[in-house]
Order: C-alpha cells, then structure tokens, then sequence
C-alpha cells in the first residue's frame, strides 16, 4: 500500500507530505484547489513523462517521494534490476530545469523500471484515461484471475515453450543443411586422420613416462647397480656399517636404557636401507634395453604431436574436435532422418500443446459465464437495470499454427499459439435496450464508464493482482440514488484494495475510512496548496460542503453526519 508522499516545490505545492491509511482514502476539495496535482505528483514516481514546467516558479527542482509497504511481490522484478528488495520501497522522482532522475530505494532507476513497478502496484483510473481494463489485452489475463487457472496456465506454457525450442532446433536445422553439406567431405577426411591413429584419452602420459625410462635405460641401470653395491655389497657396505651399529648400541642400551630409542632407530635404519637396496637389486635386473620399443614410442608420440598441431594443441582438444566433426558428419550424412525423427517430435509436441489449449479454453468459456452474469448483477445494484455484458473470444487461423485439430476427411485446422493460449477474448457491453453490445473500450458516457469499472473492479477484486487502486473523479456524471451505490461500491471494493478517491460526492465522501481536503491559500504574495487530515467534526463540515455548497445550514451539517452514520452501520454490517 502507499504510505505516503511527500512533495515539494511542484506546481503549485511548496511543500507537504501526506500519510494514507489501508481502505478507503477521500480526498475533496474545491475546483481548483489543487487535487489533480497530487494525482499528477503521483504520476511522477509511476514513470510519468516529466516536464520542467511542473517546477514551482523559483525553485531549482521538483521533488515526489512516495513510501510503499508490502511489497514483496515486486522482490522478482527489483531483483532482476539489482535493486535491494524487501517489504518495503520508496521510490523518488527529482525533475529539475535540465535533468529528471528517479531513484528505487536510493539506486537509480530508469522511467521504464518505474513504469513496470507501477503496472504491478497502482492502477490510477482519471475520468478522460486509458484505464486497465478498456485495455484489451489485459481482459484475458483477469478471466484467468478471475477462475483461478493459474495451474493450467502454467501447463500450457510449459507445452508451448516445448514447441518453441523444437520449432528453433527446427531451423537451425535447416539453416545448417547447405553448410554441413559442403563440410561434409573435409568432416569425412578429418575424421580418417584422427581414426587412423586412434588417439585415446591419457595415452599421450603413459607413453612419454615410458619413453623416459627407455631413453635413459643405460643409465638407470648403471646406477642402481653402484647404488646397490654402495649399501649392501661392499665390504663396507652402508648395511653392515649399520648392523655393527646396532649391535654396539644395543650393549649400550643393555647397560644403560638412555639407549634403547636410538638402538630403535639405528635397527629401523638397517631395516630400510635393506629394503632400498632390495628395490635397487629388483630395479636392476628388470631395466630394458629395447631400442625398437623406443622407436615405436618416438614414432607415435610424432603421430599425436602432429594431430595436436592440426586439431587445437592438445589430445583433449583432439578427441573432442572428432566428437563434434562425428556429430556433424552424421548429421550432414542423414538430413532426411533428422528432419524425420525432429518433425515427429513437433507433431507430438504440438498434440500436448492443443490438449492443454483445449482444456484451458474451454474453462476460459466457463469463468466467463460466470464473470457475465456477476456483472450483470452488479451492474444492476448501480442503476443499470437493463445492461447486457459479454465475453466474447476469438482465435486466428493460421496455416503455420501450432495448435491443430483433425477434421473429417484427413484435413488439418490450425491456430496460432500465443503465450497465454490459443484464445484471444474481449470485454461486449450494451447499457440499453435495443442497443447492440459494443466493446467496452468504445462505451462514451462519463458516468456509464465510472459505474461500468466499478462493477469490473469489484467483481474481480479478490483476484485482481494490484494493491492500490486510485480514483481521480470517475464519478463525474453520476448523482442521485446512483451516487450512493456507487459510494457503496467503492466502500465495498475498498475490503480488498487501498483506494485513493478524488471526489465531489457527499455520498461517497461520508463512506471514506480517512477523509483529506485539499486547500489553496494566498500567503506572502504566493499561492499554495496544502492538504489536510480531517478530524470528526471537521469531516461532517467537509460533507455538509458538498451538499450544499458554501454556505452551510445546521440541515446540510445533519444530512452530512446521517451520510457519515450510514456509512458506519453499512462497514459494520
């Protein structure tokens, strides 16, 4: 929900702030008085486009600052942007003579990035605007909503992103064909060098370790026989030197136990060198003189060297390169069962995509039953007794299509495949008898348009995924009896959104769970806007305004409490 907001030195604002509650936020005024331009402040932080004409005369910028809470579910979108999420986000709009920056928790964002936070936080509904819901592509979205489909939804976009990646292997194949044919033949050459030699993984180690040991056989051989003799066949060899050694110590150690850890040590000493030298005599006697061995090795370390020069530098490189050339080749090789084996999985991709398309079209045509006749009803409590409203779908045909049904006779019917479906649907409404239903976006009437987006609003409120709901004078050409049903329903919707309504009605005023009047002022030469937190009394006063005018009888103050009271007993209710 929004916070609050701060302005200052914009338009005719020097400066306030202004904290809103959950529910039902009025705000009233005289003509004037300067309302729109919260609402255009509003804007500013919602990515407005910004102009310097907005700044207050003498000022260097205009600043907008606006405190949101609960906003967890923008974490994605912030994230995405590398912005630091949580519950709560303040955003900020600086617009000066030559520069308009913005700024998403004190890091810089971009208009668009406003713009996207804004579309799934506010929808700002003005009497003359484009508002969500004459947007056509927004209709299929609210059925959705509306009829809890988000799991089958789901499913279809999983078939339909299937289809997409096949479809786009589908024409890389096919961009591939004439080059993999021309390569064909050096993929084939290519892979009769490297198969010739058969290179195989860690071979290129072994064979130069072996190759080590030939090379300098002569002298391993030579030196582990003098090594040999140095410890154990001399006359003084190290191995009797150490078993006198230890005989000697052991007499020590038998006279004095001080003794004892070296005679350990001398005696492991003797142990070992035994041992070394019986490796050294083993070693000795196994050395191999082979020089057509070695020969042999020289010569297919040549070979490797030479596939390595060819093929990337390295024997790794060189059995991979014949991975991929092998791939390719058999691919260029056998086109017609690639393409085969791949159009088979389309056809059976497709087949799961269209099960999915049907099951979630024909549930699309039950919410929307429902949604027609709870519109209708509503539609009803607002005065408009006699309205029709429809949902009417559509699909295009499409020869290419991705969803495709089997007709009589072996022919094949096809549909586009969008994102969200095969179906496309927009909202029919007709308010008067003998009129015919028109789309929703081309209904003129100010105060049929007000009482149409409420009746839309409160029958998708539960479902509808935006928090905040700002209303700038969407009543204007409804009074009367009207004007308390509308009240009711804004009351109504209020259960489930934070409203911010701009109004002119006592009806609807009375209703507001806070209630803030707009004021402009003449102070040291200059004119400025304030907005002001209403107590009790000073609401009663405000509603007695508006019903009847400046001049206030003790009869209007009476009518305005009784407006106040039913309200009261109606939440209570």
């Amino acid at each position: 929900m929004l916070r609050s907001l701060y302005i200052r030195d914009y338009a005719l604002i020097d400066e306030l702030e202004v904290e809103f509650d959950s529910g039902l936020n009025v705000i009233t005024g005289e003509t004037g008085a300067g309302k729109s331009i919260l609402i255009g402040a509003l804007k500013m932080i919602l990515g407005g486009r910004a102009s310097t004409e907005v700044i207050r005369t003498g000022a260097r910028k205009a600043i907008i600052e606006g405190v949101f809470s609960e906003t967890q579910g923008l974490n994605d979108l912030l994230e995405a942007h590398g912005f630091e999420a949580g519950t709560n986000m303040v955003v900020r709009r600086e617009i000066g003579a030559t520069l308009s920056r913005a700024f998403i928790n004190d890091t810089p964002a971009t208009a668009t990035l406003l713009r996207a936070v804004a579309g799934r936080l506010i929808d700002l509904h003005g009497q003359h605007e484009h508002q969500s819901l004459l947007h056509t592509e927004t209709h299929l979205e609210l059925l959705d909503n509306f009829g809890g489909l988000g799991g089958l939804c789901d499913s279809y976009r999983k078939h339909h992103v299937t289809v997409d990646a096949l479809m786009h292997e589908r024409d890389m194949l096919s961009r591939r064909e004439g080059q993999l044919r021309q390569q064909k033949e050096l993929f084939a050459f290519q892979i009769e060098e490297i198969d010739r030699v058969d290179p195989q993984n860690g071979e290129e180690e072994a064979l130069e370790a072996e190759h080590r040991i030939l090379e300098n056989a002569e002298h391993l051989f030579e030196l582990t026989a003098r090594l040999f003799e140095m410890l154990y066949e001399t006359d003084t060899a190290v191995h009797d030197q150490l078993v006198v050694a230890r005989n000697e110590m052991q007499d020590l150690a038998r006279i004095d136990h001080d003794f004892e850890e070296s005679f350990e040590e001398i005696r492991s000493a003797q142990i070992i060198v035994a041992e070394v030298a019986k490796f050294l005599q083993d070693y000795n006697a196994r050395v191999e003189f082979n020089p057509e061995r070695l020969e042999t090795i020289r010569n297919r370390l040549g070979e490797l060297e030479r596939l390595k020069r060819r093929y990337g530098g390295t024997l790794a490189a060189v059995l991979s390169h014949r991975q991929d050339i092998g791939a390719k080749y058999e691919l260029a090789a056998d086109f017609e069962g690639a393409f085969e084996r791949l159009a088979q999985q389309i056809a059976e991709a497709q087949t799961r995509l269209t099960l999915a398309a049907d099951r979630l079209s024909s549930k699309r045509r039950e919410v929307a039953e429902s949604i027609q006749r709870a519109i209708v009803a509503e539609l009803d409590c607002l005065g408009m007794a006699n309205s029709r409203f429809e949902v009417r779908f559509s699909r295009q045909k499409d020869s290419e299509g991705w969803i495709c049904y089997s007709l009589s006779g072996g022919e094949q019917e096809r549909f586009a495949a969008f994102a969200n479906g095969m179906d496309q649907a927009e909202f029919f409404l007709s308010t008067n008898p003998g009129e015919d239903l028109r789309p929703l976006n081309k209904i003129a009437s100010g105060g049929e348009i007000s009482r149409i987006m409420l009746a839309l609003k409160t029958i998708l409120a539960k479902s509808d995924r935006l928090p905040i709901l700002v209303f700038d004078e969407i009543d204007t050409g409804v009074s009367g009896a009207i004007a308390h049903k509308v009240g009711d329903g804004i009351h109504d919707l209020a259960q489930y959104h934070q409203i911010i309504t701009i109004t002119h009605l006592p009806q609807i005023a009375a209703l507001g769970d806070v209630h803030f009047t707009v004021e402009k002022n003449v102070e040291e030469g200059r004119t400025r806007t304030r907005i002001r937190r209403l107590s009790e009394r000073e609401r009663a006063k405000e509603v007695a305004t508006l019903l009847s005018g400046s001049e206030i009888t003790e009869a209007a103050l009476e009518s305005a409490r009784e407006l106040i009271a039913v309200g009261r007993r109606s939440e209570q209710r």
